[in-house]
C-alpha cells in the first residue's frame, strides 16, 4: 500500500507551534539608494543607472522655435489681434512662424441682439395718451453686437490662437478681411 504524501515536518524545536501558512502579500519594493562618488573632473558625468532616468535634455525642454535670423524682417503688413504679419514671417506671442505654408482660420463667435430701447418705450407710452401715433416709437430698434472672432494660425505643429473682440458687424467684417489678406501673403 502506498502512503499519501506527508507535509514536511515543521522546522524548529519539537515543542514550538506550527508556523503559519505562507500568505501571498504584495512585494514591497525598496529602490536602491543611489551613491554618488565625486567625479575626478569638474564636469558632471551621466547619472548612475537607477530605477528612474530623467529625459535626455533635462526634465523640461521648451518648444524649439526657429531663430529670428532665418526669416528676413520687414514692415508689418497687417495685424490681427496680437499677430503681426510681415512679408516673410508671422510674429506671435508663441514665437515666429514663416509665412510660407502657414494656415489661417477664423471663426465668428459674435452675436447681434436687437431690442426696443427704453427711451422708445417711454415715448410710446407718453404719446399714446395724446394720439395713437406714439405707437410708432415701438418700431425703433437698437442693435448690439457682442462676442469675438477666433483666429488660428498654424504652421507644422506650432499653433497660436487669438480672440479679437468685436462690437459691431463692421468689426467682424474688418477682422475677416484682415485674415483673408494674411492668407494671400501665405501662399
Amino acid at each position: 500500500m502506498t502512503q499519501p504524501p506527508q507535509p514536511p515536518p515543521p522546522a524548529g524545536r519539537p515543542g514550538d507551534p506550527a508556523p503559519e501558512p505562507t500568505r501571498h502579500l504584495p512585494v514591497q519594493y525598496e529602490p536602491p539608494t543611489p551613491t554618488f562618488e565625486a567625479a575626478p573632473s569638474a564636469q558632471p558625468g551621466p547619472p548612475p543607472p537607477g530605477p528612474y532616468q530623467p529625459p535626455v535634455g533635462g526634465p523640461y525642454q521648451p518648444a524649439q522655435s526657429l531663430p529670428l535670423q532665418a526669416f528676413p524682417t520687414g514692415p508689418v503688413l497687417v495685424t490681427v489681434g496680437d499677430i503681426s504679419v510681415e512679408q516673410f514671417r508671422i510674429v506671435t506671442p508663441a514665437g515666429v512662424l514663416p509665412t510660407q505654408g502657414t494656415n489661417w482660420s477664423a471663426m465668428d463667435m459674435s452675436r447681434t441682439e436687437e431690442k426696443i430701447p427704453a427711451w422708445a418705450i417711454i415715448l410710446a407710452i407718453v404719446f399714446a395718451l395724446a394720439c395713437l401715433l406714439g405707437l410708432l416709437f415701438l418700431l425703433c430698434k437698437e442693435r448690439k453686437t457682442t462676442g469675438f472672432v477666433q483666429v488660428t494660425v498654424q504652421n507644422g505643429n506650432r499653433t497660436h490662437n487669438t480672440h479679437v473682440g468685436v462690437s459691431s458687424p463692421r468689426d467682424v467684417a474688418d477682422t475677416l478681411a484682415r485674415v483673408n489678406f494674411a492668407r494671400t501673403l501665405c501662399v
